[in-house]
């Protein structure tokens, strides 16, 4: 299985890239990519100059090319992060339906305790015009999530560990 990773945080070693590191390893995936949310901000103005980024047609291109998506995001301000929404925003923008039917696992780490509930969330509204087989559980929330993981990034949970194992079992074409 061709894993996509998406972390809303653009932190080298930030728990949400852990995270989905951990749940393409925990779930077996052939191929595991991770993308690069590194964009510039969307402005319609520079769509009409001079199209889509290079930058986010290849994540378009990553998506459609994936057969399941793994996203985790951070918890900012009771939402998801501005990077993440800006690469939602961004790919709606490119030709095709790139997420139509697309399998996707949402998972979420955060330094408080409730492992970002309210981001995960939104980003399930936010992923609702796009029509994607976002799958509805087990919810896996990280809650503080600096002390989770050992020095070879791997969880130290078992109750995580377990949980991750159950929805990347359902990102699995049947």
């Amino acid at each position: 299985m061709h894993v996509l990773g998406i972390s809303g945080s653009l932190r080298k070693e930030a728990t949400n890239r852990k995270l989905i590191r951990e749940a393409a390893r925990i779930g077996g995936a052939s191929t595991y990519v991770e993308a690069d949310l590194n964009l510039p901000l969307y402005d319609g103005d520079l769509e009409a100059a001079e199209g889509i980024p290079a930058s986010v047609q290849a994540l378009a291109d990553q998506i459609k090319a994936a057969d399941a998506v793994v996203i985790s995001t951070p918890e900012y301000n009771k939402g998801i992060s501005g990077v993440l929404k800006n690469a939602l925003d961004w790919v709606s923008r490119t030709e095709g339906s790139v997420w139509q039917d697309k399998p996707v696992a949402i998972l979420s780490a955060a330094a408080g305790r409730a492992g970002g509930e309210r981001a995960q969330s939104n980003l399930r509204l936010a992923m609702n015009p796009f029509m994607a087989h976002v799958i509805s559980g087990p919810e896996v929330m990280l809650a503080n999530s600096s002390d989770a993981f050992d020095e070879n990034g791997h969880l130290t949970n078992e109750r995580t560990v377990a949980g991750i194992e159950k929805l990347m079992a359902k990102l699995r074409p049947s």
